[in-house]
């Protein structure tokens, strides 16, 4: 870790090799284009589909993060990243057009099903080249530069999404088909497959998710990432419901979201050098904390700046974990298993958004809103404190990863 404090700023991403910085530039141009989902509600109401028959079509998009990081694991340790994520991309690209031009409920719902699915085909497989890429103590910086790649997009898609629905829906789905096939044209110019590894380990592993099953180190993690990622996702579920029940505009939940951005494009990069100094463990669990208490702070508020508060603080609690949990975990991977090591981190990030549109809603409004902020509070710090006993074992392991 870099002890030297001119080193600790954004140039110390420098020495990422090419292909983080490759994945990254995609990344943007991906996000860029991520404009047909925030918009789904009002482009279903245009094609006269009711509040009840649209939710057959955000449970099959919700239902497709389900299935894509899985398949997208196994399939980036099967036949390789490369084309994994090709076939993710030009999925999802052909979906978009699909689901625009799908004539009915039941076919919409189908192509938002392949959108997701296909679309989350490429995190596994993202993530596993950038683990292959460098090395276990370089990892949470790839990782954060990942993210902070997401981010700019989706700040910016933010902003062009409004202007292009304003235009007409069918801008949306053209730039998002077209941002998704641009960085597949990235990927086939850009990324070499790595040299495969374990050929007999793989063997005796198989193709599936035993491996990850019986890595009790493992299994103890997801859940508690899970719940942690759960706390968060509620960010982008509940908050809206929040500012509606105080009277406020919707435009109050875009100053939110905006204030969010431009936090974690500004913030991060500096954050994640000088915090790599300290231990990764015990800053994953200060932030996960600070992102719960966040979280909680939203069922106190009842104005525009109460909200404000409340952000601001989840928000530097994002900036503070960012790269680290997919990091850890991917330091957990043998060579052989890495894509499916972090399908099962995909996967469990997609069961928290799941849960969070599910449960968390179901908790907000059918029994109260006080009831999901505490427990946020209660869920999210005490796993944050349970990931903290982990410590000696992750470090053991790691060491040992890196002597052998």
């Amino acid at each position: 870790m870099p002890r030297n404090p001119a080193s600790l700023s954004p140039s110390a991403f420098r020495d990422l090799p090419s292909v983080v910085w490759t994945i990254f530039a995609g990344t943007i141009v991906n996000r860029l284009g991520y404009l047909v989902t925030p918009f789904l509600v009002f482009f279903l109401a245009s094609r006269g589909v009711t509040g009840g028959e649209s939710t057959y079509v955000l449970g099959a998009l919700g239902a497709g993060n389900l299935i894509g990081p899985a398949v997208g694991g196994i399939l980036a340790d099967r036949i390789g990243r490369r084309p994994t994520m090709l076939i993710g991309l030009v999925g999802a690209a052909a979906a978009q057009g699909a689901l625009f031009l799908a004539p009915g409920v039941w076919t919409m719902a189908a192509a938002a099903l392949l959108i997701s699915a296909a679309g989350s085909l490429v995190s596994p497989a993202a993530y596993a080249l950038l683990a292959d890429a460098v090395d276990s103590e370089r990892r949470r910086r790839a990782y954060a530069l990942f993210g902070w790649g997401v981010n700019i997009g989706t700040a910016v898609a933010g902003v062009l999404g409004g202007y292009l629905a304003a235009q007409g829906y069918w801008l949306l789905f053209a730039v998002d088909a077209g941002s998704m096939l641009l960085y597949a044209l990235v990927v086939v110019a850009r990324i070499e497959e790595p040299k495969r590894e374990g050929t007999q380990r793989q063997a005796k592993d198989g193709i599936g998710y035993g491996v990850v099953i019986r890595d009790r180190l493992a299994m103890l993690l997801l859940p508690l990432f899970g719940v942690q990622l759960f706390v968060y996702s509620l960010t982008e579920v509940a908050l809206p419901l929040a500012v509606r029940d105080s009277g406020l505009s919707p435009a109050v939940y875009g100053a939110m979201a905006a204030v969010n951005a431009i936090m974690v494009v500004a913030l991060q990069p500096f954050a994640t050098a000088w915090l790599s100094r300290l231990p990764q463990l015990v800053v994953q669990s200060a932030g996960s904390a600070l992102i719960a208490v966040g979280v909680a702070l939203t069922g106190l508020a009842d104005s525009v700046a109460g909200y404000t508060m409340s952000v601001v603080v989840w928000s530097l609690g994002e900036v503070v974990v960012a790269g680290i949990a997919a990091g850890l975990f991917a330091n957990l991977a043998p060579a052989h298993a890495r894509g499916r090591y972090q399908g099962a981190f995909s996967w469990t990030w997609g069961v928290a958004r799941f849960g969070a549109l599910t449960l968390g809603v179901t908790t907000y409004t059918s029994l109260s809103p006080a009831t999901l902020w505490w427990t946020a509070l209660v869920a999210g710090t005490a796993t944050a404190a349970a990931t903290l006993t982990l410590k000696t074992r992750i470090e053991r392991r790691t060491s040992h990863a890196l002597a052998a």
